[in-house]
């Protein structure tokens, strides 16, 4: 009888000592059970084209089957076009994300079409122009508005398809540049003139810190979630004067108020972040574009579907695992 009551009393102690322990492992255990490089649903893709005010925007959707599904907004760098970001694109509507790339007139494909090969430098860098990156920015809330009209039109294919309570935006580059300005970066006396209240959610790839070093100002209140991804040879033939140590200034300007996450990715140069190489070839690190898909499929996960699962896997080692020596990951 004592014995038996000996080892009930042991297991109970055992037990209540335990309970802070699975409470602060829970996270972990969510962690191990959360995968986001998996994607098995299917998707379709479809070309549409819309225009406002005169001026069109080339879209290409990536739809997964279900309906009422989390949208993410794409936009394309410099001289690329609505087919730039396939390998997000397919993989975010492949776990249940309808994503929208926007093609910019103006500073896409067309700048460089026509123009010889000796030319395409010069036509480059002239088309990242204060114009085009307004052009950009006015974009945005129309594409918005237009998938709004789709998305309640019962006769367009778009019907019921979206949640636009649950919207991201994710861009390379000039779209880091366009996706910075409407998700809450600051500039100067015209404030968050840019910024699209509707967007919940924003991931930048090659992330532009502001001029005269006024980070601070121009980051410091952002509440938004934000996830910034860069490399140790991040420069810019465009832009000569930002440098790879001047990206990572946005991701240090940023509160230290939870959500906000940074990837830098060491020896990536600047079109690691995209599918497509500019005024060249270069060579790829395979393991890159494997982690910037995990991250930042966890990062839409944890930020747009509320997934528990998604964010404890964040915040705990796993997103290291995916990681190869030299590369830094971070958050607060």
């Amino acid at each position: 009888m004592g014995m038996n009551l000996r080892g009930k009393l042991s297991t109970y102690f055992a037990v209540l000592s335990a309970v802070p322990m699975l409470s602060a492992g829970l996270p972990a255990k969510d962690a191990a059970a959360y995968n986001p490089s998996l994607a098995a649903g299917k998707v379709e893709t479809r070309l549409l084209d819309m225009d406002y005010k005169g001026r069109k925007v080339p879209l290409k959707l990536y739809l997964p089957t279900q309906k009422n599904a989390p949208v993410i907004l794409l936009s394309h760098g410099l001289g690329g076009s609505r087919e730039i970001g396939a390998y997000l694109g397919n993989h975010w509507a492949a776990r249940g994300y309808a994503v929208v790339a926007m093609q910019h007139i103006g500073s896409d494909t067309s700048v460089i079409k026509d123009a010889p090969k000796a030319q395409r430098f010069r036509a480059l860098k002239k088309a990242a122009s204060f114009q085009s990156f307004t052009d950009r920015t006015k974009d945005v809330p129309a594409v918005i508005d237009q998938l709004t009209q789709w998305n309640a039109d019962k006769a367009h294919l778009l019907s019921g398809r979206l949640d636009l309570s649950k919207l991201g935006i994710g861009g390379h580059s000039f779209g880091a540049v366009t996706s910075q300005a409407v998700s809450g970066q600051k500039y100067g006396r015209l404030g968050e003139r840019y910024t699209d209240k509707r967007i919940k959610a924003a991931l930048m790839l090659s992330p532009s810190s502001s001029k005269g070093g006024k980070d601070k100002e121009t980051f410091g209140h952002i509440q938004m979630p934000w996830m910034l991804m860069t490399g140790t040879k991040d420069t810019s033939v465009i832009k000569p004067d930002m440098k790879a140590e001047d990206r990572v200034k946005v991701y240090q300007a940023l509160p230290a108020t939870g959500n906000k996450y940074q990837l830098v990715l060491k020896d990536a140069k600047h079109m690691a972040f995209s599918d497509r190489s500019m005024l060249g070839t270069q060579h790829r690190n395979k393991n890159h574009h494997k982690a910037i898909i995990a991250l930042s499929t966890a990062f839409w996960d944890a930020h747009l579907k509320g997934d528990a699962q998604a964010k404890a896997w964040l915040h705990s080692k796993a997103p290291k695992q995916r990681l190869q020596a030299g590369d830094t990951w971070e958050r607060k």
